[in-house]
């Protein structure tokens, strides 16, 4: 074959990384071969030992020159036990192949996604924990809404996670199905037992159209869709830190073993790797876009083209188990500003929905509950006098139920949260449920 040619279509730069998966299959299929009698029992014999010595030692194996992984395990196993080798291939092409040790290696990684999810919900669980009883403004187009305990906000990060958690649980569905004896696209005539092979390989369906199994990637992209998703979550999460940790928020901290310097700054905490966690996000949605547009136009079945969905995927799946390790990381040091939340709670206006709350109990409908409190917010602002500083007399001009001793009442957070009443809600009591709840699920 000609040399650039051949370097152009090869696979083994990334496809090695199916190293283990591929002679894991290989060895069911060799076991498969024995029991049906398409081989003998000692050939069986020689495969399996010969697949299982190779399996010890393949990550110290030189790969480079092979066309693809299937072709180095088949040539090193040649080395190996001779031609005995080539019974392996009895039935089975490198499209089956490819697919199976493609589905084989995804079922693993959803699973080490998720661990890796729990384990930065956990901490996420801590710090809500620890910071139950402090109070924060949650922003609506980054503007003071209204007051929510801390934990609240931490308990969101924990929800959004769930649901990550969840969907890969159903991509995990529709990857554990077994292709194995599709052949080239149209099955075998040799008597493969299917059903065997899935039970050996641990997946729990056979695929149903050998046509459909090798020309199926969409486990590919729906992994890929929903690793976006949680690359999303991670990057709001990331932002939300950003904002926090910066000097004109400052609520929280990072330890300055996670945190950058400057080189001309000195003064400088830079929070790069959460910088980083959100810029990366941006790859991880074309990485999925790449392979859906590498899929659009394919006639079934197999085309070449498919070997190109393994760089993308390794790629996320790279990018986001280290976004999950290192958020992890910043999580379970992250230290609170104290001073800096009372100082937030400075901003009188955050209040003006619990007057409104209030004048609501009183018998106003919510439409004239709403103008009397905006009319007190432009007084305060017209005289450049705060709410608490208004006497008795200018509040009841145009709120006759106000006095100073409610104003001052409502404009305390902590009185503020424990007014909320709904389920899910930043109440106290909603929240120490929910880090309950949540206590149970994480442990």
């Amino acid at each position: 074959m000609d040399r650039d040619i051949l370097d152009f279509t090869k696979s083994i730069s990334f496809d090695k990384r199916l190293a283990p998966y591929d002679i894991e299959g290989s060895i069911a299929y060799a076991q498969m071969l024995g029991k049906c009698k398409i081989i003998s029992k000692k050939e069986k014999d020689l495969l399996v030992k010969g697949l299982r010595s190779l399996k010890e030692r393949i990550g110290r194996i030189p790969l480079e020159n092979n066309e693809d992984i299937h072709t180095a395990v088949i040539n090193l196993l040649r080395k190996e036990i001779g031609k005995t080798a080539d019974k392996l291939h009895l039935g089975r092409s490198r499209n089956d192949q490819v697919v199976l040790d493609l589905r084989l290696y995804c079922k693993d990684e959803v699973k080490q996604v998720i661990e890796k999810i729990k384990k930065l919900q956990r901490s996420l669980w801590e710090r809500a924990k620890d910071w139950r009883g402090l109070t924060i403004p949650f922003y609506t187009h980054l503007k003071n809404a209204q007051f929510i305990l801390f934990a609240h906000q931490f308990l969101a990060y924990i929800g959004m996670l769930e649901r990550d958690k969840g969907r890969l649980g159903d991509v995990f569905k529709r990857m554990d199905i077994m292709p194995l004896g599709s052949g080239a696209g149209r099955g075998s005539g040799l008597p493969l037992d299917r059903f065997y092979l899935a039970k050996k390989l641990n997946f729990s369906q056979v695929s149903e159209n050998s046509l459909d199994s090798v020309s199926d990637r969409d486990f590919v992209i729906e992994f890929l869709s929903t690793l976006a998703i949680l690359s999303m979550h991670l990057s709001r999460i990331s932002e939300d830190f950003i904002l926090f940790c910066s000097d004109e928020f400052g609520f929280i901290e990072g330890d300055d073993s996670h945190f950058t310097g400057s080189s001309i700054l000195p003064h400088k905490k830079n929070p790069d790797p959460l910088e980083l966690i959100r810029g990366y996000t941006g790859k991880m949605y074309g990485n999925l876009i790449s392979v859906l547009v590498m899929m659009k136009g394919l006639p079934l079945s197999y085309n070449r083209d498919m070997q190109l969905d393994k760089p993308p995927l390794f790629d996320s799946l790279d990018i986001i188990k280290d976004s999950l390790n290192i958020l992890e990381k910043i999580v379970s040091k992250l230290k609170v500003n104290k001073e800096n939340l009372k100082r937030a709670s400075s901003n009188e206006f955050i209040f003006a929905t619990d007057i409104a709350e209030f004048l609501v109990t009183q018998g106003y409908s919510w439409q004239e509950a709403h103008n009397l409190t905006g009319k007190l917010v432009l007084e305060s602002i017209r005289k450049k006098k705060p709410l608490k500083e208004m006497s008795d007399k200018e509040l009841k001009k145009i709120i006759p139920e106000l006095t100073q001793e409610l104003i001052l009442d409502f404009l305390d957070p902590l009185k503020s949260v424990r007014r909320i009443k709904t389920y899910g809600g930043s109440g106290p009591e909603s929240v120490e449920n929910q880090i309950k709840h949540w206590g149970k699920i994480l442990r």
